[in-house]
């Protein structure tokens, strides 16, 4: 009896996160995929480090990611990087950023993306950070980002979805 029960529980648990569940690397949540992500090694005793990836919308309205949360750090946040004047400034998004139907918003180094503040330990290359993303609409899903080494640019494979584009045509 107990074995039965307990096999109902995980298939019940199962089917509770399989809306979020990562397909081809893509995780789909509703209407959104999150694809991409990964954060960058940091040295033993940094404060900070920054997330990206990206959120495609494939609904017929727009959603919002409103914050994020991981046991990796004190506090996420939400931020942008931009030009004023000739200074480049980072800034918390209070709001949150939008994800207009039938749009894909990148969060990459030098533009929009997560902020760990306050390191729980070093992000190791070839390990992972658990992030809860909560959006507006689409609700909390809870993705793994791998860390990648200290000078990447994007995911390990980010490019390699365009397999037909011609060379120098691929999309991010």
């Amino acid at each position: 009896m107990f074995r039965r029960f307990r096999a109902a529980a995980i298939v019940s648990a199962l089917l509770l996160v399989a809306p979020a569940l990562a397909h081809n690397g893509v995780v789909h949540h509703g209407p959104l995929n999150i694809s991409v992500p990964f954060t960058r090694a940091t040295l033993p005793n940094a404060p900070v480090a920054g997330g990206y990836l990206t959120i495609e919308n494939t609904g017929d309205a727009s959603d919002r990611l409103v914050s994020a949360t991981s046991p990796a750090a004190g506090t996420v946040q939400l931020h942008q990087m931009k030009m004023e004047g000739d200074v480049m400034k980072m800034s918390p998004l209070a709001d949150g950023i939008t994800i207009e139907a039938g749009e894909t918003v990148a969060l990459e180094p030098g533009g929009l993306h997560i902020m760990f503040l306050g390191l729980t330990q070093p992000f190791v290359e070839g390990e992972s950070v658990p992030v809860t993303l909560v959006f507006e609409h689409a609700g909390p899903v809870e993705i793994e980002i791998p860390v990648q080494a200290a000078d990447a640019t994007e995911a390990h494979g980010a490019g390699e979805h365009a397999h037909d584009a011609p060379e120098g045509e691929h999309s991010h």
